[in-house]
């Protein structure tokens, strides 16, 4: 692995801060540290909840939003909670309809025995932006996190910063400064402290107290390939800020790295004093095509020697860094971020932690184990169709819910199957899974009622097929798959018919179908790029794998059951071609 000259001197510089001491162990981690989307990451080190490291990140248009991941070791993170799991918490997510919609960026910081969220819900079609803070006294539990403080900002991406007399203070997008009263959202008059050093899309801003110093982190030059973290201080904390001669301290811009978009970061230390930074990033390669995961969190080591400026050791699949003991003794029932899913619905079970919808979900649609169905996952159809978008950000949304459950796609390379008993009625009634970015660029397979041999007449009869669906003309793919219709063998109708989705490589999944009499005599029944789910309108997210179930807009009611939920993941790229095991 190659390093800059200045890191490689930077740690070693630590190893020898104090001859009484001893040398820091070094540590190798992968990169990311917490793979899949989880973008605008923001970390804090908190000793009094057993020197645990928790991290947030922008959830957009996905409920429950917000999630909060804990580690020990920085290398084992499990989901604690999520600061936003209820609708009565915030209810307004089902008026948004572009697919940038949603929770913005998050800052999680911890004061007095509290943890803090503090966030904007931004709805593009009506121009309204709402600060929220949310906050907690257990990060482990969902129903502990309060119905938030609203306030009105004039600006995204919202800090939380208290000073040593107890003022607390919120930094936003372009550097703007005031103060904050986080019991009641009254904001003091905001000033502009600095204007970075491109004045393009300043962005992201974190404030840190140390040695005597006002630190200022941003980001600059956009979310994507000219993305960067650039630094500034000062002895008060309105100002004047000094521009650090050495900015950006953090980029991947203008190389060949794996790793780009590098940007959006932010600063913590471990109980043994030791910093770190978290930022977001892209897997993608300098041409940022093909990056279904979006942004993920990448984790590097930082050195802060007293009284100057900090050094960042540069984003890397392999990443060597600050050693912690291994650990994985985290409180609560959530999975660690690397788990797989093994999930057979079984009775008196709920939901699991991991998985997600698209806006605020009609939780009627979703019975577990419902009476005769055992084991199952009982989905009612949505007139809505996920596949309907092809056109504009609204096509196929009407203001109601889809019946859509996902998780993220958490490896490079994984496998996913469910089993589906479906017996429908109506035409156009369907289920099936898809691999989703937003309404407008999804792939799917879908168990579907049309009539038999593609005859429309009023009298045919029908018949249940495979149907293949891509939706992409507003995403990187400079091809998008067309549909193809194949009908389910009339022997398969007997027995649940499992789905199946495999990322065969980091360019492209394949999608199968089995009958669960035969599992191993599978039908490959389409393929497609992952630049359909990479950029276009979903630039800020990331890709999903999951069910759907709708009658497109059509009269059926009949319910699907799903069982055998199975996610595993297989590998992680973690540079060019270089798999490590999942």
């Amino acid at each position: 692995m190659t390093y800059s000259l200045r890191a490689l001197l930077g740690l070693l510089a630590v190893a020898n801060i104090a001859s009484s001491s001893p040398a820091p162990q070094v540590q190798t981690r992968h990169n990311p540290a917490i793979p899949g989307w989880h973008s605008d990451p923001s970390c804090v080190f908190v000793p009094e909840r057993d020197n645990t490291t928790f991290c947030a990140s922008s959830t957009f248009l996905l409920t429950p939003g917000i999630p909060i991941y804990a580690s020990k070791d920085l290398t084992n993170w499990k989901l604690a909670s999520h600061a936003l799991s209820r609708e009565s918490q915030y209810p307004d997510y089902n008026q948004s309809i572009a697919q940038t919609d949603g929770i913005w960026a998050p800052t999680l910081r911890y004061h007095q025995g509290t943890f803090y969220v503090n966030v904007i819900y931004k709805n593009n079609i009506f121009n309204k932006v709402t600060g929220l803070i949310f906050s907690t006294t257990d990060p482990f539990s969902d129903d502990s996190w309060n119905v938030p403080v609203h306030y009105h900002p004039s600006f995204i991406d919202p800090d939380l910063f208290w000073d040593d007399d107890g003022q607390a203070y919120i930094a936003t997008a372009g550097t703007n400064l005031q103060t904050l009263d986080v019991t009641s959202g009254a904001l003091g008059e905001p000033s502009r402290i600095w204007n970075g050093t491109s004045g393009e899309f300043l962005e992201g801003p974190h404030l840190y107290k140390k040695d005597g110093f006002y630190y200022l982190l941003t980001a600059e030059g956009g979310s994507g390939l000219n993305h960067s973290v650039t630094m500034a201080r000062a002895e008060h904390i309105w100002g004047p800020y000094q521009s650090y001669e050495n900015n950006p301290v953090l980029t991947n811009r203008d190389t060949s790295e794996y790793f780009q978009n590098v940007g959006h970061a932010d600063l913590f230390h471990d109980a043994n004093g030791n910093w770190w930074s978290c930022a977001l990033t892209w897997r993608s390669g300098p041409e940022g095509e093909t990056y279904p995961m979006g942004r993920e969190m990448a984790l590097t080591p930082v050195v802060w020697k007293t009284g100057e400026w900090p050094s960042f050791a540069p984003v890397r699949g392999i990443q060597k860094g600050w050693y912690l003991p291994p650990s994985r003794s985290i409180p609560g029932d959530g999975p660690f971020a690397s788990d797989p899913d093994v999930v057979d619905f079984k009775p008196n079970s709920t939901i699991p932690r991991n998985f997600a919808f698209w806006r605020w979900p009609n939780m009627n649609s979703y019975v577990i184990s419902p009476p005769g169905h055992p084991g199952t996952l009982q989905l009612s159809p949505s007139p809505a169709s996920i596949t309907a978008g092809h056109r504009n950000y609204t096509a196929g949304y009407d203001g109601k819910e889809f019946t859509l459950i996902m998780r993220r796609q958490t490896d490079t390379l994984f496998q996913y199957s469910v089993d589906v008993s479906f017996a429908p009625r109506v035409q156009n009634e369907e289920v099936g899974v898809t691999v989703f970015l937003n309404q407008v660029q999804n792939i799917n397979l879908g168990l579907v009622m049309l009539p038999e041999n593609g005859t429309n007449g009023t009298h045919s009869p029908l018949a249940l097929h495979f149907r293949f669906l891509v939706s992409g003309i507003q995403s990187n793919a400079k091809k998008v798959p067309m549909p193809s219709v194949t009908p389910v063998p009339k022997s398969w109708l007997h027995h649940p018919i499992r789905l199946m989705i495999r990322a065969e490589s980091e360019t492209h999944y394949a999608f199968f179908a089995a009958s669960v009499s035969r599992p191993w005599d599978a039908l490959r029944l389409g393929q497609a790029p992952a630049t359909i789910v990479s950029g276009g309108v979903g630039p800020f997210t990331g890709s999903l794998v999951g069910v759907y179930a709708t009658n497109n807009n059509g009269k059926g009611s009949t319910k699907s059951y799903i069982s055998r939920w199975r996610y595993t993941g297989l590998a992680q790229e973690i540079d060019n071609r270089d798999l490590v095991p999942s």
